[in-house]
C-alpha cells in the first residue's frame, strides 16, 4: 500500500502530532468525503505500507518527527511545493526565505532523492508574468538544485472555484515559451523536468510527464520492485500509482487562493480548531452506532532491486 498524506491538506505543516500518533497506533480511520457514513480503518503496519508520499508546503513542523519515523522502519519521501508567490496568493505561509531554508534542512537530513520539488501551480496575473516565472524559476533552480534531483510543474487550470482577478487564464504561447524555458533551465541546473497532468503536450522541451506517485521513485526508496497499478481515481493524464489517501478536505491552512481542497476559510479554520491529535480520524470522532470497514490493503513490494 502506498499512503498519502496528504493530497486534500497539508499534513506534515498542521497535523504531523496526530499523524505520528497514528503510526505509533498502528491505524488510522477515514470517512469517505463523498459520502460521511462511509468510514474505513487502514492499517499502518509498516509491512503493509510501502511508501509514504507526504506532500506540503512547509515540512517545519514533521522535521522532528522524521527520526521516529525512520526508527519505526518507513519508507516515505516528500512532495514539496515551493512557488516563489508571496502572500496575496499564498496567504498563510511562512516567509518563503524561511521556507525554502526547511526545504535544504530536509533534503540534507534524508537525502536530495527523497524530496521532490514543485514548481505549481504556474498562475498568471498582471505582476506573475512569463518575465517574472523565469526570473524566479532560475533562481529558485540555482538554489534548490543541490538539494533535489527534479521539479515538477503545472500550469493553473482557471476553473469555476478559481474566478478571482488573483489569476488570470494562460494562452498557448504563454505555456510554449514559459515551457522551452523550464526545460532549459531545468537541463542546466542537472534536473530532470516533468509535468503534471498538463494537456499540453511539452516533451519537446524536455519536459516528461509526471508521475506524482511515482513507481520507480518509491522503489528507489523501498530497494524494492513493485506489483502495483495506476490509480484510476485520479483526473485524465494523471500518471500516479495507486494509493490510499488519509486527508480531509476544507482542512487546511495555508490560505492558497488556487487551492481546489477548500471551499469556505471560516469551515476550514472551525474544522482545524476542531482537530484532536488523539483522534482516530483527523477531523472529528467515530459515534456509536456507525459502521466501520476494515480496509483490505496489502504490501506491493517483490525481489529486492539493483539501486546501483
Amino acid at each position: 500500500m502506498i499512503l498519502s498524506a496528504s493530497r486534500r491538506t497539508d499534513i506534515p505543516c498542521y497535523y504531523s502530532e496526530w499523524f505520528i500518533n497514528r503510526l505509533n497506533a498502528g491505524y488510522v480511520l477515514t470517512r469517505n468525503p463523498f459520502n460521511h457514513a462511509q468510514l474505513s480503518k487502514i492499517p499502518l503496519s509498516p509491512e503493509v505500507v510501502d511508501c509514504i508520499v507526504f506532500w506540503t508546503k512547509d515540512a517545519k513542523n514533521i522535521l522532528p518527527h522524521l527520526r521516529t519515523i525512520d526508527e519505526m522502519d518507513y519508507n516515505y519521501y516528500f512532495q514539496f511545493t515551493l512557488t516563489p508567490y508571496d502572500h496575496i496568493i499564498e496567504k498563510n505561509l511562512r516567509d518563503k526565505a524561511d521556507i525554502e531554508k526547511t526545504f535544504i534542512v530536509l533534503s540534507e537530513q534524508i537525502g536530495k532523492e527523497r524530496v521532490i520539488w514543485r514548481y505549481d501551480p504556474i498562475i498568471f496575473n498582471d505582476t506573475l508574468t512569463v518575465a517574472y516565472h523565469k526570473a524566479q524559476f532560475k533562481r529558485l533552480c540555482e538554489k534548490l538544485s543541490p538539494y533535489t534531483e527534479g521539479v515538477i510543474i503545472s500550469f493553473v487550470d482557471v476553473y469555476e472555484k478559481l474566478k478571482t482577478n488573483l489569476i488570470r487564464e494562460i494562452t498557448g504561447d504563454e505555456i510554449e515559451e514559459l515551457g522551452s524555458f523550464i526545460g532549459k533551465t531545468a537541463r542546466e541546473y542537472g534536473l530532470a523536468a516533468k509535468a503534471c497532468c498538463e494537456s499540453t503536450d511539452l516533451t519537446v522541451f524536455g519536459i516528461e510527464r509526471a508521475s506524482c506517485i511515482d513507481k520507480a521513485a518509491i522503489e528507489k526508496v523501498c530497494g524494492s520492485s513493485l506489483a502495483i497499478s495506476s490509480d484510476k481515481n485520479q483526473r485524465d493524464g494523471c500518471g500516479c500509482m495507486e494509493s490510499i489517501d488519509i486527508g480531509v478536505y476544507n482542512t487546511c491552512l495555508n490560505g492558497c487562493v488556487y487551492c481546489y481542497a477548500n471551499d469556505n476559510p471560516a469551515t476550514t479554520l472551525r474544522r482545524y480548531n476542531s482537530h484532536n491529535p488523539n483522534s482516530e480520524l483527523l477531523i472529528g470522532t467515530a459515534t456509536d452506532g456507525e459502521r466501520i470497514t476494515d480496509r483490505k490493503v496489502k504490501a506491493h513490494r517483490q525481489g529486492q532491486i539493483n539501486l546501483f
